[in-house]
């Protein structure tokens, strides 16, 4: 008998997609007129769903030896510790600027600057910028208008509403996740919050 698999998402950010899709999609919803209290209930789910994914960031960013942080699967693909430094280029520039907010000075908004950002990827830099990243976008997302996230906005040159942008925003850092558990499996580290 073959066990049954199990979704990598977490309950929170599967409850947080499914009423998002829900709300959306619904007959007459209130989020097709594009409220400010809907919005905000959008933004508050992907909090929720990044907070989540933070705390398994940090625990495997603990989890990898300092030694392996230059550790890649092939020549040209991000290794252990720039995987993490992107994430956390993320919670500085890309989570706030997503939403309005101003991205934070600390990564360079240009492909040379997050390059430069990326490269720092000492366990110790990383657990810095993973957490102080973390901090200023959620304060950053947290500190945006919610009558400002109705309609729609340019998101990575298409059209896109506060839905989209969180599901597409928090679907990008559960990708990074899956790449990271990749990353340690395949070096004999165990995810610490695996059974």
């Amino acid at each position: 008998m073959r066990a049954a698999l199990v979704h990598p998402m977490s309950r929170i950010a599967r409850a947080a997609a499914l009423v998002a899709i829900a709300v959306t999609f619904a007959p007459g919803s209130v989020m097709a007129q594009g409220t400010a209290a809907d919005a905000a209930a959008v933004r508050k789910s992907y909090l929720a769903s990044v907070e989540e994914l933070q705390g398994k960031f940090l625990q495997l960013a603990e989890a990898f030896p300092a030694d392996k942080y230059a550790w890649r699967p092939a020549p040209g693909v991000r290794s252990v510790g720039e995987v993490f430094m992107h994430v956390a280029s993320e919670y500085y520039a890309w989570s706030p600027r997503s939403f309005g907010a101003t991205p934070s000075p600390v990564v360079t908004m240009t492909r040379e600057g997050f390059q430069q950002f990326e490269a720092s990827a000492t366990k110790e830099n990383v657990l810095k910028h993973l957490k102080e990243g973390y901090a200023y976008g959620r304060q950053a997302v947290e500190g945006v208008d919610p009558a400002t996230l109705t309609g729609t906005k340019k998101f990575f040159g298409q059209d896109a509403t506060t839905t989209d942008i969180a599901l597409g925003m928090s679907g990008d850092l559960h990708e990074h996740l899956g790449q990271l558990i990749a990353y340690a499996r395949v070096n004999g580290i165990k995810p610490p919050w695996s059974k």
